[in-house]
């Protein structure tokens, strides 16, 4: 383990530093993510290490945020081994030339991949995942996109066209058109939609709403989604950007209904938050345009051999360390003890515990409750997510390769902080602090899923001194 960074500027105490850091963010960076950060009392991250953060002073912090990236914990040695490798080697290859790293990777995410899934198109980032998706599904002539309520793709232009909350849309209209947003998790509403015009309709979802406050669909849905897209003739898009590569406890969501999607996303998780990735997965027919013409779209960085090393650790990483079925089973033993701990220290102020693997959505019954909770756990040094599209979640994404230690630390800061929200409720409104801990239901049960088959391996170049860390 990595000591825990010295100061900087040994001379200058810590409250001016960080004063001073925020002077040059408000005044260079953004004046309100400068002002959030001040109010909400945030840490300022010097170093990475593990499942922590740590500030200026080497004071640690348990992250259980960082919006779904890092599953396998910060800077993993495997990964960053291989991206200094990488680095040293080839960063960037100049088009058109293509790089071997590149292929590798590609190969080794469609192994991964639900079957038939077995083009790549490795971007910069989710957003533009999203983008690529877009413009596939219009050189198959869908002019008509149904996304879903709720639902977050991104906020470049066709991204932020097909994101389901008005108040980010607005600033930007007109938008891209042909856009309807239907209701998630009902099939009704779909089949409703694609009585008409489906032929030229396009679907995209999430599997789980993540932004949109963590809801799981019923069980059911999204291989009713697959049954009548195919049955209709429309393309089925799935944004696994945050729920894929192990979050909600399986390689895929879409993997727990055998769901293929005509084409999936994938991003966040992808490089273990080293450089920034995303990746477009479709069928032979889907990406046959692309295939004939990869003029149609092109960015200077998208697959680059230094994010294709990073991505082939990763998926390295997670096979190696079963970490699928820890995230499950981590996932089980979190999203119990978080319901209990709510239900009993703050009754009645949260509405419901709900999410699957580690993607577990704390359901505030206000947004301003849902603020005195983040700040109660920064106090305590657990980081949390909020969710960009309902105020009122707190999201607990951790990473898989919590210790048994960290558990026991985000537990402890759980109670005190619902604790402590509570009883200042309590106080205000003078009702007293009982109610049974059941108030807050449990989820379904969900099946087990079988493993994805091993991962190819590459042997070691013949030159390297140092093979990876395991």
């Amino acid at each position: 383990m990595t000591p825990p960074p010295t100061r900087r500027w040994p001379d200058v105490d810590a409250a001016t530093d960080r004063r001073a850091a925020l002077d040059r963010y408000r005044r260079h960076v953004n004046k309100s993510s400068a002002a959030l950060v001040e109010l909400l009392g945030a840490p300022l991250p010097e170093r990475a290490e593990g499942n922590h953060l740590y500030d200026a002073d080497g004071v640690r912090y348990l992250d259980c945020a960082g919006f779904g990236v890092n599953l396998i914990g910060h800077r993993h040695p495997v990964v960053i081994d291989a991206v200094k490798r990488q680095l040293d080697a080839s960063p960037l290859v100049s088009k058109p030339l293509i790089s071997r790293v590149t292929a590798d990777a590609a190969q080794a995410l469609a192994g991964v991949a639900p079957a038939g899934l077995d083009h790549v198109y490795l971007t910069n980032s989710g957003a533009e995942a999203v983008e690529v998706a877009l413009k596939l599904a219009r050189l198959h002539g869908r002019t008509r996109i149904i996304a879903m309520r709720d639902g977050f793709h991104g906020k470049t232009f066709g991204a932020l066209s097909v994101t389901g909350r008005p108040a980010y849309r607005a600033p930007f209209e007109p938008l891209l058109p042909g856009v309807e947003f239907g209701e998630f998790g009902d099939i009704d509403d779909l089949a409703g939609r694609l009585s008409v015009d489906a032929e030229r309709s396009c679907v995209l979802l999430e599997p789980i709403l993540g932004e949109g406050g963590v809801h799981v669909p019923p069980t059911g849905y999204l291989a009713a989604v697959r049954e009548l897209c195919t049955r209709t003739g429309a393309l089925l898009i799935l944004d696994e950007i945050q729920t894929g590569l192990g979050r909600v406890g399986a390689w895929w969501a879409a993997d727990i209904e055998d769901v293929v999607p005509d084409i999936l996303l994938s991003g966040k998780i992808l490089s273990g938050g080293v450089v920034p990735v995303g990746a477009v997965l479709a069928t032979d027919e889907v990406f046959r345009p692309l295939d004939d013409d990869p003029m149609l779209h092109s960015s200077t960085f998208a697959g680059s051999p230094l994010a294709a090393a990073a991505v082939g650790a990763v998926l390295s990483v997670l096979q190696t360390e079963n970490l699928i079925a820890k995230s499950a089973a981590l996932g089980i033993e979190l999203s119990g003890a978080v319901r209990g701990i709510l239900a009993e220290e703050c009754p009645g102020l949260v509405a419901e515990v709900r999410g699957r693997g580690l993607l577990i959505g704390m359901d505030f019954t206000s947004s301003d409750l849902a603020v005195e909770f983040l700040m109660e756990l920064l106090a305590r040094r657990v980081v949390p997510s909020y969710s960009l599209n309902k105020y009122n979640v707190l999201r607990l994404t951790p990473p898989a390769t919590l210790t048994a230690a960290d558990v026991a630390e985000l537990q402890e800061a759980l109670t005190g902080a619902a604790r402590e929200v509570g009883r200042r409720r309590a106080r205000a409104s003078r009702i007293p602090n009982v109610r049974p801990a059941s108030a807050i239901p449990a989820p379904p049960a969900y099946p087990s899923l079988p493993a994805r088959p091993s991962l190819p391996t590459r042997p070691a170049h013949p030159d390297e001194e140092f093979p990876c860390a395991s």
